[in-house]
């Protein structure tokens, strides 16, 4: 495969420019601390992002195994999931790849196989934007679920505080004390 040797050769130049271009979506003084600040504790987000980065890469020069794509990409879309991103916005990270490897194989993209080899890899790169699709859907999900309990809660503890309510044998299972 010789698309799989010229990545592999120009596997950290695209990681990083990868890297770059994700956190190019962010507020530029948030972009410069992601960039600069090393250390995991202090930047969490930078320090998952481009290790995520890192692995997804991996994963789509060989035959991607499902559960490793996920444990990836989770922590990067949850964080993107309850930021102000709309969906499109939240997983548009992934298809930026594309470009960046066009651009880092431009030159060898008149060999035909190259070519070819390069249309299967942006089909991974597709699979693997759907895949970041169901995980942001799964975390907005998740939080209307939380903020939707939370109202709830708080009508109930209202109306129980106003001893509007009276204690029946089976408490209502989606109602609870917190």
């Amino acid at each position: 495969m010789r698309l799989k040797k010229l990545l592999e050769l120009r596997k950290r130049p695209i990681i990083d420019q990868w890297f770059e271009r994700v956190i190019k979506s962010y507020a530029p003084d948030t972009a410069q601390f992601i960039k600069n600040q090393k250390d995991p504790f202090s930047n969490p987000f930078g320090s998952v992002l481009s290790k995520g980065l890192a692995v997804l890469f991996d994963q789509l020069l060989t035959n991607p195994d499902s559960e490793t794509v996920k444990r990836s990409l989770d922590p990067i879309i949850r964080i993107r999931a309850v930021q102000d991103y709309s969906p499109s916005q939240a997983t548009a990270f992934i298809l930026i790849l594309k470009n960046i490897v066009r651009e880092n194989i431009k030159n060898e993209l008149q060999d035909s196989q190259t070519a070819n080899e390069l249309l299967q890899f942006e089909s991974k790169i597709d699979a693997l934007s759907l895949v970041a699709f169901d995980i942001y859907m799964a975390c907005k999900e998740k939080i209307y679920d939380l903020k939707t309990n939370t109202e709830r809660n708080k009508v109930y503890k209202a109306f129980e505080r106003a001893g509007l309510l009276t204690e029946t044998s089976e408490p209502d299972p989606g109602l609870q004390r917190s």
